[in-house]
This record gives structure tokens, sequence and C-alpha cells, in this order.
């Protein structure tokens, strides 16, 4: 695909095997997950900015996620839109969460090994 630039035409890579983004929600303030967390994570995805986009709630996320309705919806819309959520079963466990979490179609796991290899593997990372 070539894009004008400045009136010269630059080639532009479909390559896209990096275009990984792993967002790491910890915080446990709704306006944070609302206003910020899952507009971006949803859009990231659904607007084709990233093939690959993860969720991973992670602390008092977990906690917060659980007891908020509306929050359960828009996660439920982002899954269907493509995005993989993934929660931290230390951080589940810790909270009491981690069946609830389950039940709302999360991989409830080990997050450490899989985060500490995506950041080895340049996935591009936001933390909330």
């Amino acid at each position: 695909m070539t894009v004008p630039l400045l009136g010269v035409t630059a080639q532009k890579t479909e390559t896209r095997e990096n275009d990984k983004l792993m967002v790491v929600w910890s915080s446990g303030d709704r306006d944070v997950a609302l206003k910020v967390c899952f507009m971006y994570t949803n859009a990231a995805k659904r607007n084709d900015w990233f093939d690959v986009v993860h969720l991973i709630v992670w602390g008092p996320s977990a906690k917060l996620l659980t007891e908020d309705k509306e929050l359960q919806e828009k996660l439920k819309m982002m899954q269907d839109n493509g995005v993989v959520v993934e929660a931290c079963i230390s951080c589940a466990n810790m909270y009491g969460v981690a069946d609830k979490l389950k039940k709302l179609d999360i991989d409830v796991k080990g997050m450490g090994t899989p985060l500490t290899e995506r950041l080895k593997a340049d996935w591009k990372q936001l933390n909330f």
C-alpha cells in the first residue's frame, strides 16, 4: 500500500506481527475503567489499531468488576469485539472473586509468566 506524504509516496508495510497490545487494568476506580481503560481498549480492537488486544484484570480491578453490572456489560461488548480478557488468579483469590470472574468468561490464571513473556516479545503495553 502506498501512502502519500507531502507529495512523496512512501511504502507502508502490511506486516503486523508485532501489532499486539496488552492493557493492564489494576485501578479500582470506576471512572478510570469506564472513561479511559475500557473506552481505549475496545476502540483499539474495534478500529483495528492492533491485531491482538488483551485486557489483563489485575488487583483491585478484579473486585470492582465483579460488583459492577455496567462494567460487566462493557466487558462483554469488548469480548464480543475480539478483546481477550484475562485475570490474575493470585489477585482474584486475594479478593475472593476468582469464580465470579470465570463466570464472566475471563481466563483466570497465573499472569506473571505470560506478562513477562509478552514484555520480552515487544508487545505494546498500557497500564490503567
